[in-house]
C-alpha cells in the first residue's frame, strides 16, 4: 500500500455540527497536542474544513431553485431533508407586475432608483391597502428560506462529492461529526455507505475503518460497558488469546522495543547489586524479564538474587487461562535453568489500591520499579477527581528505587473532547496497521485475529466510551515528563549502548520504522507517526 505523506490530519471542530461541513476557515486559533510535529495540530472549535470543506464539483449539480420541485433522496443515495424551494411571485390579481416591457431601459432603475421604488410603493398600498404588508414579509422570508435552502442542498452535494471520492478517513470523520452532533440521517447514511468500503482483509485504513465504524455504532447505543460484554462472547478461547498477543509481539517491534530498552536500563544500573527487587505493576505474560534473568546470568562474579513482584490484570489472566501462579512456575523454572537464585510474589491487589506495606520490602534490596504499558490505564484526575496516577507514582518514590522504568504509548487521548479523540486515534492505530500490512500478507487469518483480538478492543473503548468505562488514556512524553517531576524523580538518560542495541532491533524489521532520542528517552514510530516512547527515572 502507498502511503500518504503524513499519517497526522489536522481537524477542526465547529459549533453548529449540522451544517459545519461546508463553512470557510476563518481566524483559527491553533493549540497543538504534542511537544513534536509528529502529532496533529488542532485547531480551536469552530470550524471543520480540512475533512468537510470540500471543494465544489460541477459534475454533480442539484435542482434550480427556479424549480418547484420537491427535493429529496432515498436513504440508499442522499437523505436530503425533504425541502420545498419557494417561489414568491406576485401575481397581476394582487399586486403590481413589472414585465420587461415596463422596465426595459435598465439606467431606469439605476438613474433614479430611490424615487422609482417610493412610487411603486405608494401604487401598491393604494391597489392593497393592508396586503401591502405582506411584501414587507416576502422582502424578509425569501433570503431566509433561500439561504437555509441553499446551504442544506450545498451541504448535501459536498456530501455526494465526498462519497464519490472514495476517501475513507474523510468519511469517517464526518461520521463521527454527524454522530457527535446527533445528526441520525446523516449518520445512518454515511453509515450504509461505509458498511460497502470497509472490510477487515481489506488494505490497512478499510481494516481499521471497520473497527472504528463498529466503535460509532456502539457510541450511538450508549454501550461503552455493554460492547466489553458483546466482544467477551467472540473472544478466543484464552490460549488463543494469548497465540494472537505473542504473534503481535514478534511482527510488531513496539512492545520487543520498549521491554528491550528498559531492561537495558534496569540491568546498568543493578550491575554492582547481590539482591534485586523488581516491581512490575502489569506483569502480563511476564515475557519481559526473561532477556532480564538470562542477562543477570552472566554477569561477572555471578547473578544477583532476583525477586519480583508481579501485579495481574484481567486481560491477562484471561489468556493465561490462570492466575499469577502460572508466571511464577515460567520464570522460576527459566531462572533454575540458569542458575539464578530466584523468587516470585504475586500481588492481586488493584494498583489504585495498593499500599507499602504490600510490596513485602526488605532490607539491602536495589529497588526497580517497571511501569510498562499500564498508567494509560489508571483513571486521570478528569474522571473521578482522584489523581490515582500522581498516586501511584508517589508510592513508587517513596520506595526510594534504584530506577524507574516507564514504557507507554506515545498518543494523546487522555481527556480529549470525542471528535478530536476520534481522529487522534485513527492516525495512531492506522499507523500500527500499516505495519503489521508489511509483516503479514492480507488474507493470512492469524492477521485478522491479532487485528481483531489484540487492537480492536483499543480503539472501540477509545471511540466508544466516556468516563470511567473508558480504560485507554493515553498521554504524551512530555505530560509524563511534567507527572514524574512533580513526584519528585529525575531523568535517567539511556546509555549509547542500549541505543544502539535498538537501533539494531529496528533495522531487523521490514517497513519504515524510526528512532530518535528526546533529551534521553527513546521514541519508535512509523514513518512520521510516533508509536512508543521508553525513558527511566530515578
Amino acid at each position: 500500500m502507498q502511503m500518504s505523506q503524513k499519517h497526522n490530519m489536522s481537524y477542526e471542530a465547529v459549533q453548529n455540527l449540522g451544517s459545519c461541513c461546508f463553512l470557510q476557515s476563518e481566524n483559527l486559533d491553533y493549540y497543538s497536542s504534542s511537544d513534536n510535529s509528529s502529532h496533529a495540530t488542532y485547531p480551536s472549535v469552530r470550524t471543520l474544513e480540512q475533512y468537510c470543506t470540500l471543494e465544489s464539483s460541477t459534475k454533480n449539480s442539484f435542482p434550480s431553485l427556479n424549480s418547484p420541485t420537491t427535493v429529496s433522496f432515498s436513504p440508499n443515495h442522499s437523505p436530503l431533508s425533504k425541502l420545498q424551494p419557494k417561489s414568491y411571485v406576485l401575481s397581476s390579481h394582487s399586486s403590481l407586475e413589472i414585465t420587461n416591457d415596463s422596465i426595459e431601459n435598465e439606467s431606469c432603475l439605476t438613474h433614479n432608483d430611490n424615487e422609482l421604488r417610493h412610487k411603486i410603493r405608494e401604487l401598491e398600498s393604494a391597489m392593497l391597502g393592508h396586503d401591502a404588508d405582506i411584501l414587507d414579509m416576502y422582502d424578509t422570508v425569501i433570503p431566509e428560506e433561500s439561504d437555509s435552502f441553499l446551504l442544506e442542498a450545498e451541504r448535501w452535494k459536498k456530501m455526494m462529492e465526498m462519497i464519490s471520492r472514495g476517501d475513507l478517513r474523510e468519511m469517517l470523520c464526518a461520521c463521527a461529526i454527524a454522530v457527535a452532533g446527533n445528526d441520525m440521517e446523516t449518520t445512518e447514511w454515511l453509515m450504509s455507505e461505509l458498511r460497502k468500503m470497509v472490510s477487515v482483509s481489506g488494505n490497512p485504513i478499510q481494516r481499521l475503518g471497520a473497527y472504528m465504524l463498529e466503535a460509532l455504532v456502539a457510541r450511538l447505543a450508549s454501550s461503552g460497558s455493554t460492547i466489553y460484554k458483546a466482544l467477551k462472547c467472540k473472544e478466543p478461547t484464552g490460549r488463543e488469546l494469548l497465540s494472537h498477543m505473542h504473534l503481535l509481539y514478534e511482527i510488531c517491534p513496539y512492545l520487543k522495543f520498549g521491554y528491550m530498552s528498559a531492561n537495558g536500563a534496569i540491568a546498568e544500573v543493578m550491575k554492582g547489586e547481590t539482591e534485586v527487587h523488581i516491581i512490575d505493576f502489569q506483569i502480563n505474560q511476564g515475557i519481559q524479564w526473561v532477556s532480564l534473568i538470562q542477562a543477570l546470568a552472566g554477569r561477572h562474579g555471578g547473578p544477583p538474587r532476583i525477586r519480583i513482584t508481579g501485579f495481574d490484570d484481567s486481560t491477562s489472566a484471561y489468556a493465561r487461562e490462570g492466575g499469577l501462579e502460572i508466571v511464577g512456575e515460567r520464570l522460576s523454572a527459566l531462572a533454575q535453568s540458569y542458575n539464578v537464585p530466584f523468587e516470585f510474589h504475586a500481588l492481586e491487589v488493584a494498583p489504585t489500591e495498593v499500599e507499602i506495606k504490600d510490596l513485602e520490602l526488605r532490607p539491602g534490596e536495589a529497588i526497580g520499579v517497571n511501569f510498562a504499558m499500564m498508567l494509560h490505564h489508571l483513571p486521570d484526575e478528569s474522571v473521578d477527581g482522584k489523581n490515582h496516577r500522581g498516586r501511584l507514582l508517589r508510592l513508587a518514590k517513596c520506595l526510594s528505587p534504584k530506577i524507574v522504568t516507564l514504557v507507554e504509548q506515545e498518543s494523546h487521548t487522555s481527556n480529549l473532547p470525542f471528535f478530536p479523540r476520534f481522529v487522534e486515534t485513527m492516525n495512531y492505530y492506522l499507523a500500527i496497521f500499516e505495519s503489521i500490512d508489511v509483516a503479514l500478507p492480507r488474507e493470512n487469518k492469524e492477521r485478522i485475529n491479532v487485528e481483531q483480538h489484540c487492537l480492536a478492543r483499543e480503539v472501540v473503548n477509545l471511540v466508544a466510551c466516556e468516563g470511567a468505562e473508558r480504560v485507554e488514556r493515553h498521554e504524551l512524553l512530555k505530560n509524563w515528563r511534567s507527572r514524574f517531576t512533580m513526584a519528585g524523580f529525575s531523568p535517567y538518560p539511556l546509555n549509547s549502548f542500549i541505543t544502539s542495541s535498538i537501533k539494531n532491533l529496528q533495522q531487523s524489521y521490514q517497513g519504515h520504522y524510526t528512532l530518535e532520542e528526546r533529551d534521553g528517552a527513546l521514541c519508535l514510530g512509523w514513518m512520521n507517526q510516533a508509536l512508543i516512547t521508553s525513558c527511566a527515572w530515578r
